[in-house]
């Protein structure tokens, strides 16, 4: 049974029953006698239904963002916020496919030569619960367009937002079948990605569970995207604009309530300014007000489980016992809901919870460098490798330091966030493989080569 529970009061919304080993190879068989009838649907039409989808998103906003903030807890402006940007993505994907995927053809001496892109089947989809339709839509989008069927296995405290998903689509007229949810325990995902029908796995999650599937992905040879967590690197130079790092790094550190595999994790601060970065950092992130998520009062929601709760408050006390000094907060907040004071941590270095693992959850990390080469060192001291930023009055030394950062995205003075225009991904332990972009619309293609010798 998946349970959906109000992280803001910890009450139980509903309960949704769980498809057993028997229903699931039938919704996997369903799912891929539905593709092999949309993989023949013209282009044109498969992108009208993305077109559809966006109008329906748009009008729905208001109904999708709250459910979405009733499961997982965001703020309710954040939640739509994410129902503008899927529909914005359908639209964009509506009109870019045409010309992605396009055959190439390729000068040769005789016949010709082209390379054509074809969908590889069903892909199943493992996704999260911080962005319940972002993260599915970012995945299932360009796999439908290029006419793969999308199968998917999401957080079981996000279901609901998952069936209304369901429900869009149907309504948008894409075929029953294309894309579908399987509500299934850990304990049968791997028999769902050995089934002959699943072609691709695609993974939006933490280390570990990407080192799970992806172990099952290529045991049985098929291809496999994995987006994992970060520890991202905010790394601040000494002639930064104090007052515009120190915004950056609160929205960057609190967005979702620090519940972002992009979010930044580690400030590494140059020494002149740290002592000043601690200072006013820690006044913008104590200013927060916690509360009921759909306040428009509020400014920082509950964690979405009381097991992440828990964790974090592991990292953060570990840290401490380790060295780490409590500049704010730290502490669980008393009452009702899965809520954690806004956490500012000084002097943090490796080997320390707060430095080495991921922090999901709003505390922040201030890491002292002695210089911009100690930073970049600092940085890539980490088992993951998702985004980075770099913040500084020069840009030209911004961009090289961006060049030596270990990670699938860094910003100049900017926050990394996913933009469909641009691939999406990591490296080392957070993963492989792309999201987003014409690089991740033909993640699931079969890139085919055709040889035409005329007779």
């Amino acid at each position: 049974m998946f349970v959906s529970i109000n992280p803001a009061t910890g009450q139980t919304l509903a309960r949704y029953p769980c498809h057993d080993a028997l229903a699931a190879r039938l919704v996997v068989e369903e799912s891929a006698a539905a593709q092999r009838l949309w993989r023949d649907v013209p282009l044109d039409a498969r992108l009208a239904v993305l077109s559809r989808l966006a109008d329906l998103l748009e009008d729905r906003a208001e109904h999708l963002a709250g459910l979405a903030t009733r499961e997982m807890g965001k703020l309710l402006p954040e939640s739509r916020a994410e129902v503008r940007r899927c529909a914005r993505a359908c639209r964009f994907y509506a009109k870019m496919t045409p010309r992605w995927l396009a055959p190439e053809a390729l000068a040769a001496e005789t016949g010709r030569r082209m390379v054509v892109f074809e969908p590889l089947g069903v892909v199943l989809a493992v996704m999260p619960w911080n962005f319940p339709y972002w993260q599915v839509l970012r995945a299932a989008i360009p796999l439908l367009a290029a006419g793969n069927g999308v199968l998917v296995k999401h957080a079981a405290n996000v279901t609901g937002a998952t069936l209304a998903l369901e429900a869009l689509f149907e309504e948008a007229g894409l075929p029953g079948g294309v894309f579908s949810l399987l509500r299934v325990e850990e304990t049968l995902v791997a028999e769902v990605v050995a089934h002959p029908a699943v072609r691709g796995v695609t993974l939006t999650g933490s280390a570990r569970a990407g080192a799970a599937v992806g172990a099952l992905a290529g045991a049985a040879v098929k291809k496999a995207v994995m987006e994992l967590g970060g520890s991202d690197p905010f790394i601040v130079l000494a002639d930064a604009a104090l007052d515009d790092c120190c915004v950056a790094a609160e929205t960057a550190r609190m967005r979702v309530c620090g519940q972002a595999c992009i979010a930044a994790k580690r400030c590494i601060v140059e020494a002149p300014l740290v002592e000043a970065f601690t200072a006013r950092l820690a006044e913008r992130l104590a200013a927060h007000v916690p509360g009921d998520p759909c306040d428009p009062a509020v400014t920082v929601g509950p964690l979405a489980r009381e097991d992440l709760l828990e964790n974090l408050d592991r990292q953060v006390r570990e840290s401490v016992a380790l060295g780490a000094r409590v500049v704010c907060g730290g502490h669980r907040l008393p009452g009702p809901g899965f809520f954690y004071a806004p956490t500012l941590l000084a002097d943090v270095r490796p080997g320390m919870p707060a430095f080495d693992e991921e922090l999901f959850g709003p505390v922040a990390a201030v890491v002292a460098a002695a210089d911009a080469t100690g930073a970049v060192t600092l940085a890539n001291a980490s088992a993951y490798g998702l985004g980075a930023s770099v913040w500084t009055a020069d840009t030209a030394r911004g961009l090289e330091l961006a060049r030596r950062i270990e990670a699938g995205m860094v910003a100049v003075n900017a926050v990394p966030r996913s933009d469909f225009r641009l691939p999406f991904g990591g490296v080392k332990r957070s993963g492989y493989g792309r999201e987003l972009s014409r690089w991740g619309l033909l993640e699931f293609c079969n890139i085919k080569s055709i040889i035409v010798e005329d007779a």
